[in-house]
């Protein structure tokens, strides 16, 4: 029987409602990487409007792994408490709630902090250039990763993401744009990615599903792209759950996009590798979001400005594709129209 849109997604022992998905979309709302009312409302929204995964923005592991001033953090048992405000009044709705953990790399804004990465290459002609990353400096990361992990389950998040795209830390690490390391660390480019999954492996229950967020394309022709991912994830399977395709932000590239223009680098993984994937990209449309599920391209879809736009669009497509679903009792009345 083919999955739908709407259909019931089991990850490990993680019963998702539906395959929409919110992606993780930094709110820079955050003073010193703390909730406030404005990060509990926008969540809050989407989960009434049934989204059935929502998965919090880059949350920092560490202070100076910001990638503004603005982000959110998870990097002191201080942010515990805002991040659990929001997942319990999530759960409330039937939404499961992942947190994407991030380090920016080389990529950080943040003022008066000194910036690392792999190799010492800056992002751009026009950006600060990096440290390069000391054996020290990537067991201290790998640290906070696992600390961040740690707070991620005293705050009830169903999930956690490693963040490993669009130019960040990891994501630098895996690109041979950014990562010109001669050590263990460059000659195996996956290996900081695989210790920080060892390290979360670590102190999570068994049945704690790991989301992996990865940019399976560079678009520079000496970058990677989606068949080198096949390759350099393969021997990482047994260490995530979940593929989240996106493309992307290692180096300055101009990128065609389209509805769905991130789908085939997904299907190529999910084929390849046999593990569930996420995809999408600037997709609105929801019979497009239901034939991509359908035909098994992909497992779930990822939705990032459309639910800026429409917060309850995860509704509308229940609606319009004559889903029975569950709605809260003080909406029910829009089956009317």
């Amino acid at each position: 029987m083919k999955n739908t849109l709407f259909s019931l997604w089991k990850v490990k022992n993680l019963e998702i409602k539906n395959r929409i998905v919110m992606a993780p979309m930094d709110q820079y709302s955050a003073i010193e990487g703390m909730v406030n009312q404005w990060h509990y409302t926008h969540y809050l929204t989407r989960a009434i409007g049934q989204v059935g995964l929502i998965i919090v923005e880059a949350s920092a592991v560490s202070r100076d792994g910001r990638i503004s001033d603005q982000d959110l953090g998870i990097w002191s048992d201080a942010h515990i408490e805002g991040l659990k405000s929001i997942v319990d009044a999530c759960h409330l709705y039937g939404a499961k709630m992942a947190i994407q953990i991030s380090h920016a790399g080389r990529k950080c804004e943040c003022k008066a902090q000194e910036i690392i990465a792999p190799s010492k290459i800056a992002f751009s002609d026009s950006s600060r250039m990096p440290r390069q990353m000391t054996l020290k400096d990537i067991q201290d990361v790998i640290e906070d990763f696992k600390q961040a992990a740690i707070r991620a389950l005293k705050a009830g998040f169903d999930a956690i993401e490693i963040h490993a795209a669009h130019g960040y830390l990891i994501s630098e690490f895996l690109s041979p744009l950014s990562n010109r390391r001669t050590d263990e660390y460059g000659r195996d480019r996956t290996r900081f990615l695989k210790e920080i999954l060892e390290a979360l492996k670590s102190v999570l229950p068994q049945d704690f599903p790991i989301l992996l967020r990865i940019s399976a394309q560079d678009y520079h022709k000496d970058g990677n792209k989606a068949m080198d991912f096949v390759d350099l994830l393969e021997p990482l399977k047994g260490l995530f759950d979940v593929l989240d395709v996106s493309t992307g932000g290692v180096v300055e590239a101009v990128i065609k996009v389209y509805p769905g223009y991130q789908i085939e680098c997904a299907r190529i993984l999910k084929e390849a590798l046999g593990v569930f994937c996420i995809g999408g990209g600037l997709i609105t449309d929801v019979k497009m979001a239901q034939r991509l599920v359908k035909s098994g391209a992909v497992d779930a879809v990822f939705l990032a400005r459309a639910l800026l736009k429409n917060p309850y669009w995860a509704i509308q497509a229940g609606l319009e594709l004559g889903e029975d679903m569950i709605l809260p009792k003080q909406y029910e009345r829009i089956r009317q129209l």
